[in-house]
């Protein structure tokens, strides 16, 4: 794909001049989801699907935006002088939100730049497309520009700019899985403090398989502020009651005893799928490093049914799609994946069971939705950087 985005390059902008290749990974997150904005734990890889990029500084402040994804929209020109999110900006906002926030750190960019994409990302999946295309433009910046930031730094640039410039308010996870992933391992992080530890996920007789249900309702941006807004009152009413910063301060036990601090019973479940979940992230890990990989796939289960009835981010086709996958055998685990409400699930399939588990659940799934699902076998690959 390298080859292909320097060739549209050279097409639209002219192939002279120090022209430079980049790539940010996708992510999916294993177990340990709606934690990272709760002070919790998370356990993503970084996935070989990613966003790959052509650019080259310009002696202007003009911006210059293509994406071989969406073609139809054509060059999106603008420049350092107008970084205002506009609906009419559509997906180039996510790549001027870095520079703005760029500036906002106190890395000014000089001058403008001429940049195409393009991702094998699904849009809309809940794999991080848009993290991936924020990192990607932190590396970018650093390179062309020689901004002295670390990964950490550009996956904490990149959240800022979703949150402030996008204004969804999403936790670290995704920006730090793509900045910082490693082949054959996915990333123990302590959203609380970001220190973080890699394991090992090369699984000996097991692959990682998503299923991408195709479906993604317009409830996720609202939804996802909805849940972090209950999470963040259910916290102020704990804390009248114990001395905590975070939801991922309190385990089990210690939660059970003060709930009832809480007044609303639906903000008492999203602090209880906060406080459980980070307790299923940990003994998942733990499981891990133990080889019990049948352990693990029981929490990714319980990890699901959390989702879908404590905090109410699941929808019908995803739930079907976990439902499915439990049926059939070989299958270690499954949940869905990412922020909520279409998207895709996560399975760990034994390996002579992968091809019964695609045609099983994509026939089921198509059968009860009318809707085809997509499979990927998946691989762990590195965090991002220059090509």
């Amino acid at each position: 794909m390298k080859e292909q985005v320097v060739k549209k390059f050279a097409e639209l902008f002219g192939g002279e001049g120090d022209i430079r290749t980049y790539f940010a990974p996708g992510r999916v997150n294993l177990i340990g989801e709606h934690t990272d904005y709760n002070g919790g734990h998370v356990f993503p890889c970084a996935l070989t699907m990613g966003t790959y990029a052509a650019a080259r500084k310009r002696e202007d402040s003009v911006l210059r935006f293509y994406s071989m994804n969406f073609e139809d929209v054509g060059v999106v020109e603008t420049s350092l002088d107008d970084l205002v999110c506009k609906d009419e900006a559509g997906w180039t906002n996510y790549p001027k939100g870095v520079v703005w926030a760029f500036g906002e750190k106190g890395y000014h960019v000089p001058s403008g730049m001429d940049i195409v994409i393009s991702g094998d990302i699904p849009n809309g999946s809940g794999l991080s497309s848009s993290a991936s295309l924020e990192v990607l433009m932190g590396v970018i910046l650093r390179d062309l520009f020689g901004f002295e930031v670390s990964q950490v730094e550009i996956a904490q640039i990149g959240q800022y700019s979703e949150n402030n410039f996008n204004g969804m308010n999403c936790g670290i996870m995704d920006q730090f899985a793509s900045a910082m992933g490693k082949k054959d391992c996915a990333i123990f992080l302590n959203t609380a403090d970001l220190s973080y530890e890699y394991a090992s996920v090369k699984l000996e007789h097991a692959r990682i398989v998503i299923a991408n249900s195709n479906v993604k309702h317009s409830l996720v941006g609202s939804e996802y502020n909805v849940r972090r807004q209950q999470c963040e009152s259910a916290l102020k009413q704990l804390q009248s009651v114990v001395s905590i910063e975070t939801l991922g301060d309190l385990d089990i036990e210690g939660f059970e005893a003060v709930k009832g601090a809480v007044a609303d019973p639906v903000e008492q479940r999203r602090a209880k799928h906060a406080v459980y979940e980070n307790q299923r992230t940990l003994d998942a890990v733990k499981a891990l490093k133990e080889n019990d990989i049948a352990a693990f796939g029981k929490l990714m289960n319980a990890s699901h049914v959390s989702l879908r009835d404590d905090y109410e981010v699941s929808c019908p086709e995803m739930d079907i799609l976990a439902e499915e996958a439990w049926k059939v055998p070989g299958v270690l685990g499954s949940r869905m994946t990412g922020g909520g409400f279409g998207g895709c699930t996560v399975s760990i399939v034994e390996n002579d069971q992968v091809d019964t588990f695609i045609e099983t659940v994509g026939s089921a799934y198509e059968k009860r939705t009318g809707i085809k699902a997509d499979f990927y076998v998946v691989d762990i690959g590195q965090g991002a950087g220059v090509l």
